[in-house]
């Protein structure tokens, strides 16, 4: 922060006596060394070299094909999605000018779009990705051009470029209501989405800027540059976050390429809403974009490098510690299968194909740890653009046990090869409009794959985002009264190891009025997971564990059918079959691999045992559920995950305070666990007080919150 602090200082005082000194063109996404670098790597290096007759191949295609722009701007994407089925659409036969058939993948279903309705303007949808075509065709024609000099490519980015120049300020400003206010676009519905245009723009432009004539780049910039920039994205930086990233980014590019100084100045040194001032705000300590959800990360990421390396090319080095920070944070958090987590609302990403921005980190910092998610085939833009020859043989290299409390992410491990058992507890910050409502939530990550997984997210315009993504019933935690909890951040109370169990012990916050719910997680070995949810209240309520489970449900015990309530999240549920009084009870998935994990319930209060599926990626595809039911005004749950599908035996104990008065389970309780010939007794003691258990080998007393003995 002091640093920032500085640099704004150091601006303010001497921004307009000190110009920054721009270098000739290119200086967006190369500079003359970094073509020279690019036709070098593309000479030399048969994966670079594969990959650019790709990019050629399709620039190629496009010369003799005229720019004709869309006669109208693009809707938001993430509405073009299947009302019925939750899924994208996919864009069919055209049917005239702008006007398309729109298919569900799921059965076929022909939609047509309405332009009078903007949550159903599907064509608008597919024109969106027709402006991001040509957008992206300007960068390529750039590139194409900078690598051969062959004027034709020049020629044809120039062609879309004025035609944008004539089109731009006649496409009415719009936000995806279709309502004309900032926050909106012209090409696009959103400010966010009008920069992540602009920049391609820009970048492309930049390529070919000494090829245009004065008349051609004036026109450019003063009907399609200019007020992109400070009419429609400036306007609307109003903070920080992952869009605000992109539009500052949009913003500089256009004073980059422009030579406007006080877009420049705005867009990395403003105070509020600058690179690095989001840098500084957006950037927890461990590294963790502020918005919930991996998707948030590293969009952020990617709307900050562009500027970033305009700026490094200028001479302006904005590669600062937050920066690497954010690029060492997925590392920190990977699963052992090189995938993160679907937390809030995002997808999982599978770092196993390759994250390509990494090719970026790795040519700018030379660390070895940015080695690890750069896939071998280098097969995308940033190796092409920025990629190092050759690649030194790294190992890949797993975070073990770690607690990251400003993220709330606890991390338990059982080793470090790829087939090694990972589990995820989130206790942390809500994320603000992205966080979903799944404090203490449970992923798991055995044998290669995901085993209790989290739902992401579906497309913002599909109704199941609301109804289930976002519901507390979508994730492996706790639900009071069929409702979802409240945004709540959650605290770690205890984390580490003892007598060979790695655990961790999180309380969730006020998730609910007068409720406190505190989960341990022990990770007996590799096979073997128990859980310990504690829930006391003031008055009674209905509790119910959420648990999902990978694969699909095998050999469950005989129960009668069960009728979900109406509420979100629950009327989801299919094939529901519930048993009354259940206890030590287990369900068994059977995984696509063709193992097992069984669930089992620890004998004691009685429970109800209620299985059935969720939702997966779409309203057809189906997960595993389990609900764990009580109604009570506390309770402890416990119940355990074998990965290998054996049996578990599981025992609750009373404990007891050092009066001998019998405790109630939600404050305190031991628990006695056999798998196999292998046997543990455990005493979860959130408040840490001194407590006694009776065990076939005599009385354990111990004050320590977490404590493990394996006769």
């Amino acid at each position: 922060m002091v640093k920032v602090l500085i640099a704004l200082l150091l601006f303010a005082s001497c921004a307009g006596a000190s110009p920054i000194q721009l270098p000739a063109h290119p200086r967006l996404l190369f500079n003359g060394d970094g073509v020279g670098k690019l036709k070098d790597r593309i000479n030399r290096f048969d994966w670079a070299g594969k990959y650019w007759r790709g990019v050629k191949q399709s620039c190629d295609a496009a010369l003799d094909k005229k720019a004709e722009l869309p006669a109208r701007g693009g809707q938001w994407t993430e509405l073009y999605v299947c009302s019925k089925h939750g899924v994208e659409l996919k864009t069919g036969k055209k049917l005239g000018n702008w006007e398309w058939e729109h298919t569900c993948p799921v059965d076929g279903e022909i939609f047509h779009g309405d332009p009078k309705s903007p949550s159903k303007d599907y064509d608008a949808c597919s024109i969106s990705t027709i402006h991001n075509n040509f957008a992206r065709s300007v960068l390529d024609m750039g590139i194409a051009y900078q690598v051969t000099h062959d004027a034709r490519y020049s020629a044809k980015a120039r062609e879309i470029l004025l035609a944008y120049a004539e089109k731009y300020l006649t496409y009415p400003l719009h936000d995806i209501h279709g309502t004309a206010k900032p926050g909106g676009g012209r090409v696009t519905s959103s400010t966010v989405d009008e920069a992540k245009w602009l920049i391609h723009i820009c970048q492309g432009a930049d390529l070919i800027w000494d090829t245009l004539s004065k008349d051609d780049q004036a026109a450019i910039t003063d009907k399609l540059l200019t007020p992109a920039a400070k009419e429609v994205i400036l306007p609307h930086i109003t903070g920080v976050g992952a869009a605000e990233c992109w539009e500052s980014s949009a913003v500089g590019l256009v004073g980059f390429l422009t030579g406007d100084q006080n877009l420049i100045h705005e867009a990395i040194y403003s105070p509020d809403n600058g690179d690095l001032a989001q840098l500084d705000k957006g950037v927890t300590a461990d590294g963790m974009w502020i918005e919930s959800g991996w998707r948030h990360h590293f969009d952020a990421l990617s709307g900050l490098w562009s500027l970033a390396e305009a700026a490094n090319n200028s001479r302006l080095d904005i590669y600062n510690a937050a920066l690497k920070n954010m690029l060492d944070a997925p590392l920190r958090f990977v699963s052992p299968t090189l995938s993160l987590p679907a937390f809030d609302d995002s997808a999982s990403i599978d770092m196993r194909s390759g994250e390509p921005i990494y090719e970026l980190a790795y040519a700018r910092y030379r660390l070895e740890r940015y080695l690890t998610p750069i896939n071998r085939d280098r097969a995308n833009d940033y190796a092409l653009w920025f990629g190092l020859n050759p690649l030194p043989d790294s190992p890949r290299r797993i975070q073990s046990r770690a607690n990251y409390p400003e993220s709330g992410i606890g991390i338990l491990t059982s080793d470090q090869g790829e087939k090694a058992t990972w589990l995820c507890l989130k206790y942390g910050p809500h994320g603000g409009g992205h966080g979903h409502n799944d404090k203490n939530q449970l992923v798991l990550y055995s044998r290669g794959q995901v085993l209790m997984p989290d739902p992401g997210t579906h497309a913002y315009g599909s109704p199941l985002h609301t109804s289930w993504d976002k519901t507390t019933l979508a994730h492996s935690t706790l639900i009071v009264d069929e409702q979802s909890q409240a945004p709540a951040q959650g605290r770690c109370l205890a984390f580490g190891a003892a007598g060979g169990v790695d655990y961790a012990m999180t309380e969730a916050g006020p998730i609910y009025p007068g409720v406190r719910f505190v989960r341990t997680a022990a990770l007996l070995s590799e096979n073997l997971i128990v859980i310990v949810d504690q829930v006391c209240a003031g008055q009674e309520h209905q509790f119910d564990i959420a648990c999902h489970l990978a694969g699909k449900w095998s050999r469950l015990p005989e129960g009668e059918p069960w009728t979900p309530p109406g509420a979100n999240g629950y009327r989801h549920i299919a094939r529901a079959v519930f048993r009354s009084g259940a206890s030590g009870m287990t369900g068994v998935a059977l995984l696509e691999s063709g193992g097992e994990s069984a669930l089992t319930l620890a004998g004691g209060e009685p429970t109800q045992f209620i299985t059935g599926t969720g939702i997966g990626a779409s309203t057809e595809d189906r997960v595993p559920i389990a609900l764990l039911r009580r109604r009570a005004k506390e309770a402890a749950f416990v119940w355990a995950v074998a990965l290998d599908g054996k049996p578990v035996q599981l025992e609750t104990l009373a404990a007891r305070d050092a009066d001998g008065k019998t405790l109630l389970a939600a404050a305190a309780t031991a628990v006695t666990v056999r798998s196999g010939d292998k046997r543990w007794a455990l005493l979860v003691n959130p408040a840490g007080q001194p407590v006694q258990a009776s065990l076939p080998e005599g009385t354990w007393t111990s004050s320590e919150l977490f404590a493990v003995r394996a006769p």
